[in-house]
């Protein structure tokens, strides 16, 4: 018997029928999605939750503010997605294995601003999918009551609101061109929420699958 331990193996909030995979130690669906509307599991995707004035040095140094999203270009957040998710709440999200090193980010963040903020990492607690293609907002207009125009949502917008009867954080997030949105939301409530997605996208012909091998950090096509 060998001496070594298997390296532990995470799961996302999410299973689908057909194979699964392994990538940076999570397991996840290896379903292939090639169609006009798709869901991917970002389920290993970093994710911090920060909390701090809604004003002032935090929110500078975050560079975004309540309903808004940015990705730096440089400092300790470079190539994350920051996230103005509620007023004086922030989601950040990383690649797979990169918590270390955003978490020890946001705390230098908070420590040079001299406020009173907290991070903490919600990775294995939240689920997080994203919802990709020009039928999105048709899907999403039967399980969210928000108005989805492109003047009141536009690319880059973020809103909280009942998704499915599920508290979600709802943010449009384009790629290429095409509509986009992440959803994110308590793990215990992953599996209902990506079921009900399926369910509503099923006469837009709607495919799940994995997020490419070219993605980014934040399940976004580089």
């Amino acid at each position: 018997m060998s001496d070594i331990a298997a390296a532990p193996i995470a799961r996302t909030a999410l299973s689908f029928p057909g194979p699964v995979r392994t990538t940076d130690g999570w397991e996840t669906t290896a379903r292939h999605a090639a169609g006009g509307l798709r869901l991917a599991d970002l389920g290993p995707l970093v994710k911090l939750t920060v909390r701090g004035p809604a004003d002032g040095s935090v929110r500078a140094a975050l560079g975004t503010s309540f309903g808004h999203t940015v990705r730096p270009r440089g400092g300790p957040l470079a190539g994350a997605l920051v996230v103005g998710s509620g007023p004086g709440e922030w989601l950040v999200l990383g690649a797979p294995g990169t918590g270390g090193e955003l978490l020890a980010g946001v705390r230098s963040i908070i420590a040079d601003s001299g406020e009173f903020a907290s991070v903490v990492d919600v990775t294995h607690g939240r689920a997080l999918v994203r919802l990709t293609g020009a039928d999105t907002p048709l899907l999403l207009s039967k399980v969210c009551a928000v108005d989805l125009a492109d003047r009141v949502v536009p690319d880059g917008a973020a809103f909280r609101s009942s998704v499915a009867r599920v508290v979600t954080d709802v943010v449009r997030d384009d790629v290429d061109g095409t509509r986009s949105y992440l959803l994110h939301c308590e793990r215990s409530s992953g599996q209902y929420l990506a079921d009900s997605l399926v369910d509503a996208g099923i006469e837009y012909g709607i495919e799940v699958g994995a997020p490419t091998e070219h993605d980014d950090a934040t399940g976004h096509p580089r």
